[in-house]
């Protein structure tokens, strides 16, 4: 088997025996790097740090990494000036944690004649946030829905 010290250089070609023997004395484990080469790869590691390394480097990429969440608020074409601006307070906290922000204009009944009101709801609220936020989707029916997608400048 090819040896390969702790310190990276190659120790040659040697009998499994005499590896094994290496790490005895070196009180470090011999682990298999390579098994499918010819001769097989080995090298002399101390296991136990070595996974304790790449379970803490596994752990701090976790950390760093946001996930992106699609938050949704919900509005009627006769939503209030006031609700409005409550709601893109939330909006604002959402882009800035990163977050995208998902508005939904919601028609009933007769409201469903109308449908140029939610239109004009919705980009009157993108007009608002414009200065922390763009338009990723713009305003598009869907049913009883009409949709548009925000996310942070």
């Amino acid at each position: 088997m090819r040896l390969i010290a702790q310190d990276g250089e190659q120790a040659g070609v040697v009998p499994i025996a005499e590896a094994l023997e290496t790490a005895r004395a070196a009180e470090l484990d011999l682990v298999e790097v390579m098994p499918d080469d010819d001769p097989p790869v080995c090298k002399l590691m101390d296991y136990g740090k070595y996974r304790y390394k790449l379970k803490r480097r596994t752990h701090q990429s976790k950390t760093k990494s946001h996930t992106t969440h699609v938050k949704e608020i919900r509005l009627h074409p006769k939503t209030g000036p006031h609700d409005i601006e409550y709601r893109l307070e939330h909006a604002r906290e959402f882009l800035a944690k990163g977050d995208k922000v998902l508005f939904t204009v919601v028609f009933s009944g007769r409201e469903m004649a109308h449908t140029d009101v939610g239109e004009a709801l919705l980009l009157r609220v993108a007009e608002q946030i414009a200065d922390v936020a763009k338009v990723e989707t713009p305003p598009k029916r869907d049913g009883r829905r009409m949709n548009m997608m925000i996310t942070a400048k």
